[in-house]
């Protein structure tokens, strides 16, 4: 959202974690108390507003995407993402292989952890003065169903994380040594208590919040979004009757408020049409930086080194290049790109000269291995505009990489990168980018921070997780119906037959995959594979990097350790098994 909370309130309201700290120094130079600034409607509103900011800690930012993408079947790391580095200097390979996992990974403590508990201790904080606030009595229900579901979220991504987990549903004021743990079900037990709050007290559209809440607000959340969130969190848990309905209420109800899939998969990823009809949520990220208190930065960690190849120099319109992650060979497997958009949709493989200060030459070297290039000695091998780079997910054919003019660029195929294992071979530089967070509006080329908009909840997503929830409940038929929804949307011209799948082909596996293809680097798969019981199981299978390091144990994160040893009553806060 726009709107962003004043640093009074910050100061006021977020404590760290679990609030469990040996020493706390508190300094209010304003002398301002949460009292006064939450019993006014203008205060009250700063807090609902300010509960939405934690997002921007974990979606649309690198460590996000370590959290939530990497260490799972899809992803592996790209050759600026050092396996070695310890986690205080450079967490992600802890995250990525598992092999240094620890309770002092800094990621999982300062953008998981603490700001999950921040949200939620701002949450509670307005939840206390809520009926002090002077809010209309429109405004009232609807401002506390923000707030409940914001703190269902904040909770979800804790239980899912680090299962069981200090459930605090009263404001956390002055300095907390002890601290319980609470059981799952607990946990998820109030989850849908607010989740089903704000299902029945949030309007439909952003054009019917009450005032001073308008449609302009963009990132505020609904009840089709509450909805899908709920659709989520009862999959997790185990509830898949509730889940099938909620994901078929979203899926079926709102096409009259204009939520439908979009007609074009790629499309979704055009950063002028990104407030599209099948957006349910998204953090709300300004055109303006210097509002965002740090932007979307996804545009850089999927991208490949392409500004030391032939032809190519840096800028705007190919992005700056993080080479942090790469895919893995079976995600790249995964697709079908003769039938299905979603590949080139979805990842960049050919790159376009843009400079003719490095154009590689035909050789004498290369005329004497094949001398039907000699009219060809000294002169360009190809010009600005034309393909400098080629990344294939198929093989090509060495004698037509070396000898012909057809391949007078430079090729990355399937075989240059991986094994036939899915094991790479040791170049990590260069392959297929996963291109749905490029921004070319950047100012220059040189910028690492975007304005485009951070999606949480999708149209896509949730007709999948309507398929999960029908496998799940052994309905088939049904299971086959929502695939197909998004299949047929990803059919490229004239292959919608043969993008159809049958009731006999749906298995959790298979909808696996179909999210895989559909949702990439959409910061759900680690949480998918969570639910599913398939994340230790699908990394062994499909990640030679991460095999040797994933254990059983690794469905849990650690519990960051600066919290256990702030405890006094160490027996009833104990560390997550393994760690």
């Amino acid at each position: 959202m726009h709107k962003i909370i004043r640093p009074l309130t910050f100061a006021l309201l977020a404590l760290a974690a679990s609030a469990c700290k040996d020493q706390l120094d508190e300094y209010n130079p304003s002398g301002a108390t949460a009292e006064a600034v939450f019993t006014t409607p203008e205060g009250f509103e700063t807090a609902v507003n300010g509960a939405y900011t934690y997002n921007r800690v974990i979606y649309g930012k690198e460590s996000g995407y370590a959290l939530l993408e990497m260490g799972t079947d899809i992803w592996t790391a790209a050759a600026s993402n050092d396996q070695t580095a310890s986690s205080n200097v450079r967490p992600q390979p802890s995250l990525m292989s598992y092999q240094a996992l620890n309770t002092d990974n800094v990621w999982v403590k300062n953008n998981l952890w603490t700001p999950c508990y921040q949200g939620i201790n701002l949450v509670n904080q307005a939840l206390k003065y809520v009926d002090q606030a002077g809010l209309s009595a429109a405004r009232r229900p609807v401002a506390e169903a923000e707030l409940r579901f914001m703190r269902a979220w904040y909770y979800y991504h804790l239980v899912e994380s680090f299962g069981a987990v200090p459930l605090r549903l009263e404001p956390t004021e002055g300095v907390v040594t002890t601290a319980t743990r609470a059981a799952v079900p607990d946990v998820y037990a109030q989850i849908f208590a607010d989740l089903e709050f704000a299902v029945r007290n949030l309007p439909v559209t952003l054009g019917q919040f009450p005032a001073p809440a308008t449609a302009n607000d963009y990132g505020r959340i609904t009840r089709p979004a509450a909805e899908a969130f709920a659709a989520k969190a009862y999959l997790s848990n185990g509830q898949y009757q509730r889940a099938a309905a909620y994901a078929r209420k979203v899926t079926t109800a709102y096409s009259g408020q204009g939520i439908r899939l979009v007609a074009s998969y790629a499309s979704l990823w055009d950063i002028s049409n990104q407030r599209n009809s099948e957006v349910l949520w998204a953090v709300n990220y300004s055109t303006n930086l210097t509002f965002n208190a740090g932007s979307h930065t996804g545009h850089q960690w999927f991208l490949m080194k392409y500004d030391d190849q032939p032809g190519m120099v840096r800028d705007v319109a190919n992005g700056l290049p993080g080479v942090r992650y790469m895919p893995t060979r079976f995600l790249l497997d995964l697709y079908n790109e003769q039938n299905d958009a979603r590949y080139l949709g979805s990842f960049k493989q050919a790159w376009i000269a843009n400079s003719s200060t490095n154009i590689p030459r035909w050789s004498a070297a290369e005329v004497a291995q094949n001398p039907a290039l000699a009219p060809l000695l000294n002169q360009p091998k190809f010009a600005v505009g034309d393909t400098a780079v080629l990344t294939s997910k198929r093989s090509i054919p060495d004698f037509d990489q070396r000898y012909t003019r057809r391949y007078r660029y430079k090729t990355y195929d399937i075989d240059d990168l991986y094994n036939a294992d899915g094991s790479l071979k040791g170049e990590r530089r260069y392959y297929p980018s996963l291109r749905k967070f490029d921004d070319p509006t950047r100012a220059t080329a040189t910028v690492t921070e975007s304005s485009r908009d951070a999606n949480m909840l999708r149209l896509g997503d949730i007709i999948l997780i309507g398929a999960e929830a029908q496998v799940r409940l052994g309905r088939p038929d049904s299971a086959a119906y929502y695939v197909n929804l998004v299949r047929t949307r990803a059919a490229l011209p004239g292959r919608t037959a043969a993008m159809q799948v049958t009731p006999a082909q749906m298995t959790l596996d298979f909808v696996l995959d179909e999210r895989a293809r559909e949702l990439a680097g959409e910061q759900v798969r680690w949480l998918d594979l969570k639910r599913t019981g398939k994340l230790v199981e699908r990394v062994r299978a499909y990640n030679p990097d991460a095999r040797p390091g994933i254990q059983d144990f690794h469905v849990l994160r650690p519990i960051p350790q600066s919290d256990i040893d702030a405890v006094t009553n160490k027996g009833d806060f104990q560390q997550n098994p393994g760690y």
